[in-house]
């Protein structure tokens, strides 16, 4: 991993707020964008990822990065639900839906093992906090 001067140059941040674009640019369409309740808290959870990533990060300490990074995590779980309640109700299709659920999938991967690096202080020290 290079250098990491600044949120924006978290590899956790830049896949989490593609996630979230994606995700407004699907809850858009068809007839999600009319259920204004799940379309709303799906990017409510969205926007959380790369929020908290960022939040956490600009905190300036270990524990309140590691704290951040774990309610992001959180946020892609529940994202990540929410997917699944909205392709089984037949608002998400099965060819949005699949790529979309892995790319969930992979944004909670990284921040997981980024959470276990700051957990560990490798990170931090790097950037020489």
């Amino acid at each position: 991993m290079g250098k990491v001067h600044r949120f924006e140059d978290l590899v956790a941040w830049q896949k989490g707020k593609q996630l979230a674009i994606d995700i407004y640019r699907m809850t858009g369409r068809g007839a999600l964008s009319r259920d204004f309740g799940l379309s709303g808290q799906m990017q409510r959870a969205a926007v959380s990822i790369p929020s908290n990533v960022a939040e956490g990060y600009e905190r300036g300490t270990a524990p309140e990065f590691h704290h951040g990074l774990s309610n992001a995590k959180g946020s892609c779980a529940e994202l990540r639900t929410q997917l699944y309640i909205a392709h089984e109700v037949g608002f998400v299709p099965q060819d949005a839906f699949v790529p979309l659920l892995a790319q969930a999938e992979e944004v909670a991967r990284i921040i997981g093992a980024l959470r276990s690096a700051v957990g560990e202080q490798r990170i931090w020290k790097r950037r020489g906090r």
